[in-house]
Formats: C-alpha cells, sequence, structure tokens
C-alpha cells in the first residue's frame, strides 16, 4: 500500500513509539500521587510541558493537554465564549463570534451550538476562490459585541494556509481574543504564537507523527475560559482528569522532531507534490486544483475531477494499492458534497469529485512515481465504467 492520505493521520515515529513505552510499564504513576512513582510521571508531565512551550515560544502555564484537536478547539472556543459571556455587563448582551466557512467540524458544530443553544451571534466571513481569508473581511465583521475570532492555520481539506499573523495583528490592536485551529500545521509550520499573535492554538499529535488521543491547546496566560470537563485539579485546574502520561510524552517527542526536522522535510514534500500534481494534471483530462497554489502545505494536493465521484476514487484507489482520501476523515462516506468546496463556488456536481492527496516523510520517490501512474489509469477505468450512469445523474 501506497500511504498518499497524511492530512487523516501519520504513523507514530519509532523514536516516538520509544520514548513513550516506558511510561506504559516501569513507569506508570499517577502524576498527582505523591510517592516516588507518581512523582517520576509528573515530571515526565512537566518536561513534555517544557518542551512543547519552548517550541510555541510560550510559557508552560500555557499549555494544557487535551484528548485531541477537537477538544483542544472546543475548550477554547465554548470556554472563551462562556467566560465572556459571563464578564459581561448586560446580561441580556448577545456576544458574538467570527470565523469561516471552511473551519473543520470540530469548529463548525461548536458555533451551530453556541448559537442554537446558547443565543451566541456567528458570523462567517467569506473566503475566495482558493479558500483564502481576506483580513479586511475579518476587520469589517467585528462589532462592539465580538469576544472571539477563530481561523484555521490550514485548511485540511485544500491545503490552504490563512494569512493568521495579520489577523492576529488587528484582533490584538481591538483586544479580541484570538483562535487558530492549527491541527494540519503543526507539523510544517511556524508555530511561536509571539510572531502569530495568538491568544490560543490547538494542535494534534496524531497529524505529526504522534499518538492518536492526545492534544495540545495553548492558552495565553491572561485569556479566561471555564473549564469544560470539571473534577480534579489538573492543568491548572482548566482540564480536569488523569494525565495521559505516555502519550504527552509522544506529543512532545513528535512536535520536537516535527519542527527540527521541518525544513528539510517540507522541501522534499514540496519538490515530490509539485511533480505528483504535473502529472496528475498531464494524464487526467479536467482535473482541476483546489487551494492556494502556493500558499499551501507542502504535502497537500487537492483537486476536483470531473466525471468521477470521489468515494468510488478511493475505494478504486485502495484496491489498486494507493490510500487517498476526498477531504476530511472525519466526514467521509457522507453523501453531501465539501462544505470546504462549497464555500470556495464550487458546484455540487463538481465538488462530488473531490480527491485529496497528502503526502509524508516516509514517501519515496518510486512511490511517488508508482501514484502518478495508478491513479490516473484507476480514474479512467471508473469514468469508462460510469460514463453513462454518471452523465444521467448530473
Amino acid at each position: 500500500m501506497i500511504y498518499l492520505d497524511h492530512s487523516a493521520t501519520t504513523p507514530v515515529d519509532p523514536r516516538v513509539r520509544d520514548a513513550m513505552l516506558p511510561y506504559f510499564t516501569e513507569l506508570f504513576g499517577n502524576p498527582s500521587s505523591l510517592h516516588r512513582c507518581g512523582q517520576q510521571a509528573l515530571a515526565a508531565v512537566d518536561a513534555a510541558r517544557q518542551t512543547v512551550a519552548d517550541i510555541l515560544g510560550a510559557s508552560p502555564r500555557e499549555i494544557i493537554f487535551t484528548g485531541n484537536g477537537t477538544e483542544a478547539n472546543n475548550l477554547a472556543l465554548r470556554g472563551a465564549a462562556f467566560a465572556a459571556r459571563r464578564a459581561l455587563s448586560a446580561p441580556n448582551e448577545r456576544p458574538h463570534l467570527i470565523t469561516t466557512p471552511i473551519e473543520h467540524h470540530a469548529i463548525l458544530r461548536t458555533c451551530e451550538q453556541l448559537e442554537r443553544e446558547f443565543g451566541f451571534e456567528i458570523t462567517y466571513v467569506p473566503v475566495n476562490r482558493h479558500g483564502m481569508v481576506n483580513p479586511d473581511d475579518v476587520a469589517r465583521a467585528i462589532n462592539d459585541r465580538t469576544i472571539l475570532i477563530s481561523v484555521m492555520y490550514a485548511n485540511n481539506e485544500i491545503g490552504t494556509l490563512e494569512p493568521i499573523a495579520e489577523i492576529g495583528k488587528l484582533a490584538r490592536a481591538r483586544g479580541i481574543y484570538f483562535h487558530t485551529d492549527a491541527v494540519q500545521a503543526g507539523g510544517y509550520c511556524e508555530l511561536n504564537v509571539k510572531a502569530l499573535m495568538v491568544d490560543a492554538m490547538s494542535l494534534g499529535a496524531h497529524k505529526f507523527h504522534g499518538p492518536k488521543g492526545v492534544g495540545v491547546l495553548y492558552l495565553c496566560h491572561d485569556a479566561k475560559i471555564l473549564p469544560m470537563q470539571t473534577g480534579g485539579n489538573q492543568e491548572r485546574g482548566r482540564r480536569a482528569g488523569t494525565e495521559n502520561v505516555p502519550y504527552i510524552v509522544g506529543f512532545a517527542k513528535a512536535l520536537e522532531l516535527a519542527q527540527s526536522e521541518r525544513a528539510a522535510n517540507n522541501a522534499r514534500l514540496r519538490a515530490q507534490r509539485e511533480r505528483l500534481t504535473l502529472e496528475l494534471l498531464e494524464k487526467i483530462p479536467g482535473a482541476e486544483c483546489t487551494g492556494h497554489p502556493t500558499e499551501r502545505l507542502p504535502g497537500h494536493a487537492s483537486f476536483v475531477i470531473p466525471d468521477a465521484v470521489g468515494d468510488e476514487m478511493v475505494f478504486a484507489l485502495d484496491l489498486a494499492g494507493v490510500a487517498v482520501s476526498t477531504g476530511s476523515a472525519c466526514t467521509a462516506g457522507s453523501p453531501e458534497p465539501s462544505h470546504v468546496l462549497a464555500a470556495l463556488g464550487y458546484a455540487p456536481n463538481v465538488a462530488r469529485g473531490a480527491l485529496r492527496i497528502t503526502l509524508g516523510r516516509d514517501n519515496t520517490d518510486a512511490e511517488i512515481d508508482a501514484a502518478a501512474r495508478v491513479i490516473p489509469a484507476t480514474i479512467q477505468k471508473i469514468r469508462n465504467q460510469n460514463a453513462p450512469s454518471f452523465r444521467a445523474t448530473i
């Protein structure tokens, strides 16, 4: 199998696995325990927190370990929104949040619930055909009730990188809490929170060769949140529950490796992506790239393919030995066209042909060459088989 779905998840790096293993066995203590076993575990959590903080240019007290990126996003939005509403002088005032229509569902569904169930007002600023937000549109959406802005760093479906620092600058000037979902960006982009001018940032380890089931929320020291998970005093009272020590250790190790090796990996991934993209555009008639042509994740290639359906391509390519996707793994199998492509202005029948190919640091040049042969041939077979019935459906 040639694995080209690294935006969905990545294999755990052996160096990360080795760092985690002792905390499943001999160093198994609860970090809240006062005895030696507990203190050994606590020392590992503290060291991991320091590592993450150093990479982000933050203080260790600003790092919150969570169960995954989705939980980090939920805590960042819901926790901050409720805390801000509690601080309002007028009880009936309707707090206002700003986001975009191309966010991950962890953001969009949280915003929908905040609006539907709790009375918050949500503004979705538009994106252009490449999926990029204009900071001026964000500025125009701000009003005197705006308490929070959330814009993702890198889009999971089309790979576009957003102008986070510019948005952060305008949010900072107006005293508005600014969060970015950086789950897809964690292994490939600059993460210094001061340079990016963010108040909160979400990360998930399994996107950069760490384990599934652990995430981080960076939260600046003066930001106020209402805990969404209550119980013990772990994570300075902001996220209760016994710490998942081996996974926290794995998160820190994976992030350290990803960031230290980022420049070399990114250069190789860009070269492979460009070579594969050119081959596919040449060999698949009508194929069109989606997302920004240059401001995008280095190993991310996304397309719309006419006369083909995304799920059919994924299944057929799996049988042919290539793992790809249509978009977000969280919405795989959904009959609805991508909300991201809809926001970019693609018609539903066009968006049905979405194909996402995301390369990783273990992909070889030989695998790229093989994928460049297999993918066009497989899509042509699908077109030949489905041509009459496909055209009848549109």
